[in-house]
């Protein structure tokens, strides 16, 4: 019986698998090395998953998370499992994750496009090239940080009509100073900008919100996905901004003549399949 682990920085999806059978699924907040110490992430295991699986016999762990790419920051999240859950314990970044999720053993261009986003060229057995995300203030094009952080932007720049202005303000109870403290002072501002993008799929057909979005996807596009060899190979999404905002990325795909493959939520059928093998 084995534990796989999929975590962004909002949630983490925890699916118990016996034989290539889902056996149950746990959802937890998300678990970031780069915005919590181990400390956290250990206390967020605890707290919330330990109940939920101490009736099974996990014989291994395969996490993979958001902020999982450098050597110190995966010997913490190993290390918080490991105190509770006492298995070999595997981490592996969320775009391994994407790659095995979407490709398999087959090669591709994955990309990641939810809370933040990224990419890579993978080969079908490891990651052999990828555009750094470099995060939401210098990068991660496209995703729900981005997008957020686009449409607050606009809004306090007024670049939105009064009308559509008000409307978002009013509906998040929000204020300049606000978003402000929340963006600047308070802890995941990612977090609280992602959830600000939910108000651009709600309003979508408004062309002031459309040209928002589909500019976020062709940046996402220009500046990762056509870095690789996109010519040749099809570019495979995973998350949830990728799946709700599926029209618009094909729209900026073709604008862009890039190949679009597999759109889908979760990589975690993928990772299910993968780990079975």
């Amino acid at each position: 019986m084995i534990l796989i682990a999929d975590s962004g920085s909002t949630k983490t999806d925890w699916c118990v698998v016996e034989h290539g059978q889902l056996v149950q699924q746990i959802f937890t907040k998300g678990i970031n090395p780069f915005f919590q110490t181990e400390e956290e992430i250990s206390k967020e295991i605890e707290e919330t998953l330990l109940s939920e699986i101490k009736n099974y016999s996990i014989d291994s762990v395969f996490f993979y998370g958001a902020g999982c790419a450098f050597p110190e920051k995966i010997e913490m999240v190993r290390s918080a499992i490991a105190r509770h859950i006492n298995v070999t314990v595997e981490v592996g970044s969320d775009l391994l994750a994407a790659a095995r999720g979407l490709c398999g053993k087959e090669s591709g261009i994955a990309c990641i496009l939810g809370t933040g986003s990224n990419s890579c060229f993978y080969d079908g057995k490891e990651i052999k090239d990828n555009v750094s995300p470099l995060g939401y203030i210098l990068g991660d094009e496209g995703s729900g940080a981005v997008l957020g952080r686009l449409l607050v932007g606009d809004c306090l720049k007024n670049q939105l009509s009064p009308e559509l202005k008000e409307k978002f303000m009013s509906q998040y109870q929000l204020t300049p100073a606000i978003i402000l403290d929340k963006v600047y002072k308070e802890p995941f501002p990612n977090r609280f900008l992602a959830n600000l993008s939910r108000f651009l799929f709600q309003n979508i057909e408004n062309p002031e919100i459309h040209r928002i979005v589909l500019n976020g996807f062709k940046a996402f596009f220009i500046r990762n996905v056509m870095q690789y060899d996109y010519q040749n190979n099809k570019a495979h999404f995973i998350g949830s901004v990728a799946h709700y905002y599926k029209d618009i990325l094909v729209e900026a795909a073709e604008e862009l003549h890039v190949q679009l493959g597999t759109i889908i939520k979760s990589p975690m059928p993928g990772l299910i399949a993968f780990h079975s093998k």
